[in-house]
């Protein structure tokens, strides 16, 4: 059996309640031996640490731009200390999920870049990589990095092919999760194809952006079938759909991809090895 690292699952969502023991046994039987659980606000950074320590997996800590509204000065300070804090925990492996989101409409983005180039000088500070949320932002991002080189993962990648390979420049690998599966994302199934393996992570993002087995539309909605939830057991289907768009098996993607997701995020090294 392949083994896969889920680079972003937000297994701390509310959406898994009381289950989020039983969601992470099934992904482990199924193959998903490692996750990363990117914080998104303040109030979790205690919650995914101490999920990561439960799960055996790892987590990051991060404010997430759209949370951005909500966050206070004074959260900058406390990821600060904290990073400070759990410096020794091979759990903590990036800071994250930062970023930008030029996608959802009424943020301010002044107030996204602020956030996001404070985080970026903490991980350059913490000497860690971060996790990146790049929506319809990736020139703005692009910006923002060769100002303060980090390295990391560009989480949930969909940009052009010539941003693709501007963030790979400088250090990054591209997250590829249940988006891909879709036959109408012309442009993601050819990065997902074309770039070069070394630059490919996998994740599910889960509770969110579910592969198309789990999408219902409006209409299925209205005629009563749920919507799927989405689940890091899901993802190595997702890894066949990727393996079959470049025509290699699933076992060469899972051991590439762990590969690069250690490369991304050299804690996670010691955590896989044990």
């Amino acid at each position: 059996m392949a083994f896969f690292v889920d680079t972003h699952c937000h297994l701390d969502a509310a959406e898994f309640g009381d289950g989020t023991m039983d969601v992470r046994d099934r992904a482990r039987r199924a193959g998903v031996s490692h996750c990363v659980i990117p914080a998104v606000s303040a109030a979790q950074f205690g919650v995914v640490r101490e999920l990561a320590h439960a799960t055996g997996d790892s987590y990051g800590l991060g404010i997430h731009p759209l949370c951005t509204p909500d966050a206070r000065e004074d959260d900058l300070g406390l990821l600060d200390r904290e990073l400070a804090l759990r410096a020794d925990d091979p759990r903590l492996v990036a800071v994250g999920e930062i970023g930008l989101d030029l996608f959802v409409p009424g943020l301010d983005l002044a107030r996204q870049e602020h956030f996001l180039r404070q985080q970026l000088l903490l991980a350059r500070r913490h000497r860690l990589p971060v996790i990146l949320h790049v929506r319809r932002s990736a020139d703005r991002l692009l910006k923002h990095l060769r100002e303060v080189p980090v390295s990391g993962i560009a989480h949930a990648f969909n940009g052009s092919d010539q941003q693709a390979r501007q963030f790979v420049e400088l250090g990054f690998k591209l997250g590829f999760g249940g988006a891909v599966t879709y036959d109408r994302a012309l442009q993601l199934r050819r990065l997902a194809t074309s770039l070069p393996l070394a630059a490919l992570v996998l994740e599910t993002d889960a509770p969110d952006i579910p592969p198309h087995w789990l999408y219902r539309t409006a209409a299925q909605r209205a005629e009563g079938l749920p919507q799927g939830r989405n689940e890091p057991g899901e993802l190595p289907a997702i890894a066949r759909v990727v393996a079959d768009l470049r025509g290699i098996d699933v076992d060469g993607l899972a051991a590439a991809t762990t590969a690069n997701a250690v490369a991304a995020l050299p804690r996670l090294a010691s955590l896989l090895a044990r």
